[in-house]
């Protein structure tokens, strides 16, 4: 047994460690389970360079959910896939692993096992030194990164900048480059696009051919500024059709291509095509789910088609069983497509009544105010539909929620029919 001294000098060594435990991820359960399922998506590709990164990252959410045999278990192999994927059976591409399991055992109460991976993570930075005595290695610059990628969209500019570090260090992984381009193509969303974009893709593109998710980017941007993609884009989609089912594949960024510049029609017959090849997959049953929202969501027509809404309400529903924990956007997407059907009204606002007095983080609460807002406005229920702008808008993390209803809300003064200028004026001054 350890004494108090030992105690406490294993502690600030574990504290010292670069790995999950000491990366402040510290995301509500909601955020937890769907970045875990979003993992779980990509799924176990051989050849996949991410491997032993994505094991890491889904034993730490594990850990954080409180299944602690599933997290030991998911560690031990990102181990080995990290030995895979490097060729190697030691490398300091370890480090955040052993550091991850001797915070595990440490939290389990079994110190000398969390003794012994400290001291393998000592022995392999005495043995793999940082190319820069200033900075990390960059094999743990490039995980620290890509983990940050997947929890925040605040950080994309963060991530970019560690994948940098690391590539200055290590110019030949052509994986990093890949996705410091794409942080800062999904950065450019928030923080305004840079005037370069375009030409990084294209380059990460010409480095990373088979990159199928890189090249949909790609012929977005280019969309953007005005160029014909379309026949580009019906042969990617060809393209990812034939690769391996995976989140990592293309399809969902490529659908986005399809909606913007060819037709939500001909993103139904892909997504389609792909889950008849792949009846079984929850990944794509939710892709072909997204187009039918978008076809009865954005359709000019206040009434669409029967079978499609048959089709999407059934679609959702068995998407929303698949992803038991993260189902809350499917949720309200169930209610919008309900609010176009004939005869949906009722169940569209018997699921927001059911949402509304669920136990939710206050993010996920902002987002039903918001969607539910804007229902009750489409009903002619504007005083209530401002009431639930406001309840958005008071809640204070800044999201694209948020800063619909505060813009919402902005927009109605002066509007005849708006009975509630003075109270809105006085929220707004008050925010």
């Amino acid at each position: 047994m350890m004494s108090a001294a030992q105690s406490q000098t294993l502690e600030s060594k574990l504290e010292a460690l670069q790995c999950h435990f000491t990366w402040d991820l510290n995301p509500g359960r909601s955020k937890l389970f769907r970045v875990r399922d979003k993992l779980e998506d990509i799924g176990p590709e051989e050849g996949n360079s991410w491997l032993g990164h994505i094991y890491n990252l889904r034993g730490y959410i594990q850990y954080k959910l409180g299944f602690t045999e599933d997290a030991q278990s998911l560690f031990n192999q990102a181990t080995e896939a990290l030995r895979l994927t490097r060729g190697a059976e030691e490398g300091r591409w370890l480090v955040v692993n052993y550091g991850n399991l001797a915070w595990l055992h440490h939290h389990l109460g079994k110190q000398e096992e969390s003794q012994a991976y400290l001291s393998k993570v000592d022995a392999l930075m005495k043995k793999y030194p940082s190319p820069s005595q200033d900075e990390l290695h960059p094999e743990i610059y490039a995980e620290k990164a890509w983990t940050l990628m997947k929890f925040s969209t605040d950080q994309k500019l963060l991530a970019a900048d560690y994948f940098e570090r690391a590539i200055r260090m290590q110019p030949d992984m052509v994986e990093w480059n890949t996705s410091r381009v794409l942080a800062l193509e999904s950065a450019s969303y928030n923080e305004g696009p840079e005037a370069d974009i375009l030409q990084k893709l294209r380059i990460a593109k010409e480095q990373d051919p088979e990159n199928f998710y890189l090249a949909a980017k790609y012929l977005e941007e280019r969309g953007k500024k005005g160029e014909s993609i379309e026949d580009e884009a019906r042969e990617l989609g060809r393209q990812v059709l034939r690769n391996p089912v995976s989140s990592y594949s293309g399809m969902k960024a490529l659908l986005w291509v399809y909606r913007k510049y060819l037709s939500i029609d001909e993103a139904i017959t892909l997504a389609e095509e792909a889950l008849k090849q792949h009846p079984d997959v929850r990944y794509l049953k939710s892709c072909v789910a997204l187009c039918y929202k978008w076809k009865i969501i954005l359709s000019r027509d206040s009434r669409p088609n029967k079978n499609m809404i048959e089709r999407a309400i059934s679609l959702h529903e068995e998407v929303i069983s698949l992803y038991p924990h993260s189902s809350l956007v499917k949720k309200i997407d169930l209610t919008n497509i309900y609010a176009k059907s004939s005869h949906g009204q009722a169940k569209a606002e018997q699921i927001f009544q059911e949402l509304l007095k669920s136990d939710l983080e206050a993010a996920d609460k902002q987002m039903i105010y918001n969607n539910y807002a804007h229902v009750l406005f489409n009903r002619n229920d504007r005083s209530k539909a401002l009431q639930y702008h406001m309840k958005a808008a008071e809640i204070p993390q800044q999201t694209f929620y948020r800063k619909s209803s505060i813009s919402f809300l902005k927009s109605t003064k002066g509007k005849k029919w708006n009975r509630m200028c003075g109270e809105i004026e006085k929220f707004l001054t008050n925010l």
